[in-house]
């Protein structure tokens, strides 16, 4: 029997699920769309039919996941493009945080449902939504292959010198405190675009991945394997993000608590949702914040020195565990799209190799492209992250393998 080849990606969040159905004869996505404020007044589905070039929306109270995803269903169906399919060969899930349990995708039964739920102490914004998600899609095509997929996964492969904090060791695993990274789908999706992109395999190659959203993350891979990541326990650890601080001197909570009066759960708020570059400057969007820059605005430039400052103590950090790189490569919202990040991140580190060019960083790209000069010792690049693409591979080579 030849397997199905179309494969649903749901990426669930708290209030909202972004989906794409995808084709892996060719990887080409068949429909793509986006349920926002589930469970408020103004919820909205925009649906686009990527073969038919259709977008079409849908405005109103949408109770729930339960909801949303039956909603989606409807409209995959007006398509031809059903959950109901015999050409769906399996639906594939991000999960933020997957422990040390999960290293690699992950069939759905019961015992992984009860294992991300253990899980979501360490996420608590994140796994509850994706189990919902989950169980809800279950629950509309139980006799589908489900797989999950863990952001947190590419990074199990760090050895212990990386992923140990220097505390207590029993106290540590009791309370499973280790850095466990995130982003974990774009680094490896990333790293290995670059290799591809230097005409070279994945074990061959040495990256540094910058991946620079809203939420910011950088990785060491070594010949295909992460060896250090910037984010933690948390995503909250190291580079300044939207909002988020990134890396602190822990003693700064234990001063807000008791010179500031401040309680645990407004600390959190303050480093997660009020710091970063909205803290520093009262935006969180490059764009605003470079343009601000460029008339003048001395907050905005303070924050964006800060955001370049802390980028470059990473490369270098990651250059000295890697002992040998061959390409950085910037993804993401702000790696892909603002040149102005990418010029400064490498401003003065010539002396390693790193450089660009400023007509390359400054020209549009859609697809994967050096922006150094030809003689670059190290190669700069920009390359498009896909995290749904590649969600939906590693679904797919899962339940082709498990098929045979």
């Amino acid at each position: 029997m030849t397997l199905p080849t179309r494969v649903l990606v749901l990426n669930s969040g708290s209030s909202s699920v972004k989906y794409q159905l995808l084709d892996m004869r060719d990887r080409s996505r068949l429909a793509v769309g986006l349920v926002e404020r589930i469970g408020e007044q103004t919820s909205r589905l925009k649906h686009t039919c990527v073969t038919g070039g259709d977008t079409r929306e849908q405005n109103g109270p949408i109770a729930d996941h339960e909801a949303a995803l039956k909603a989606v269903a409807e409209e995959l169906a007006r398509d031809g493009l059903g959950l109901d399919s015999p050409e769906l060969a399996a639906i594939g899930h991000r999960v933020v945080h997957g422990g040390m349990f999960f290293t690699e995708p992950t069939l759905i039964d019961e015992g992984v449902l009860t294992e991300i739920e253990r899980l979501i102490p360490v996420a608590p914004l994140h796994n509850p939504a994706n189990l919902t998600g989950i169980r809800t899609a279950r629950g509309l095509r139980p006799d589908l292959p489900q797989v999950a997929v863990f952001d947190t996964a590419f990074h199990t492969t760090m050895p212990e010198p990386a992923a140990r904090y220097a505390i207590d060791p029993k106290i540590a695993d009791r309370h499973r405190i280790r850095r466990y990274g995130f982003h974990g789908t774009s680094h490896a999706y990333v790293s290995r675009e670059t290799a591809r992109l230097l005409g070279k395999d994945p074990s061959e190659v040495n990256v540094i991945v910058l991946h620079l959203g809203n939420g910011a993350s950088a990785s060491a891979v070594e010949g295909g394997r992460c060896v250090d990541t910037s984010m933690g326990l948390t995503p909250l650890e190291g580079l300044v993000m939207g909002t988020r601080s990134g890396d602190l001197d822990p003693a700064v909570i234990f001063h807000l608590e008791r010179v500031g009066g401040m309680s645990t759960d407004e600390i959190d708020t303050l480093l997660n949702k009020r710091s970063g570059l909205f803290g520093l400057c009262g935006d969180n969007d490059m764009r605003e914040i470079r343009r601000r820059v460029d008339e003048g605005d001395e907050e905005a430039r303070l924050a964006f020195d800060i955001y370049i400052h802390r980028l470059k103590k990473y490369i270098g950090a990651y250059y000295a565990v890697l002992g040998r790189v061959d390409a950085v490569a910037f993804t993401a919202g702000v790696g892909e799209n603002a040149a102005p990040v990418r010029e400064a991140a490498v401003a003065g580190l010539e002396g390693l190799g790193l450089a660009v060019d400023a007509g390359l960083n400054g020209a549009r790209g859609d697809g994967p492209r050096l922006i150094s000069p030809g003689d670059a010792r190290v190669k700069v690049a920009v390359v498009p992250t896909d995290e749904e693409l590649e969600i939906a591979t590693q679904t797919y080579a899962l339940v082709e393998k498990n098929s045979r």
